[in-house]
């Protein structure tokens, strides 16, 4: 079982809307960076994923959700009033994917980006390194263990 990190704007769903709906699944989609997106075709059913909160006034790890269905071609990218259409890609050979995810649990505490940057063990995790932008990571075992330790 792999473990990954989604960042989200809590506006946009956030932590507090899986919680909302714990029986339900909600499609991660609208990605649209290929290094993103290839993460996304390697979660699998059972993969544990953090959120973090982006782009907003309290930055962190909020919570855990699970991959509850694999790789799928992001509906988004078809549709014409979505803000992700993409008119290059087709139904035959979609270039963006979506997973879903179900919530698990909020974490006691949001843990800041700045507590996350200082502790060894996380140097080489994509979120603490300077000037990364990508929306999915993968976090290793150990890294997913220390970030738990400090909620």
């Amino acid at each position: 079982m792999a473990k990954w990190l989604v960042k989200t704007e809590p506006s946009e769903c956030g932590i507090e809307d899986f919680a909302r709906a714990p029986r339900q699944s909600i499609p991660w989609d609208g990605v649209r960076n290929y290094q993103a997106r290839n993460f996304l075709r390697e979660m699998k059913e059972g993969d544990e994923v953090f959120i973090y909160h982006s782009s907003c006034k309290h930055i962190g790890v909020a919570g855990i959700v699970e991959v509850v269905k694999s790789a799928y071609p992001d509906p988004t990218q078809f549709d014409e009033r979505s803000p992700y259409h993409d008119p290059k890609s087709a139904p035959d050979s979609p270039r963006w994917d979506a997973v879903d995810l179900k919530y698990v649990r909020t974490l006691p505490r949001l843990i800041p980006l700045d507590e996350l940057k200082p502790l060894p063990g996380l140097e080489n995790l994509p979120l603490v390194r300077k000037g990364n932008r990508l929306s999915v990571m993968p976090v290793s075992e150990s890294e997913w263990q220390i970030i738990l330790g400090q909620a």
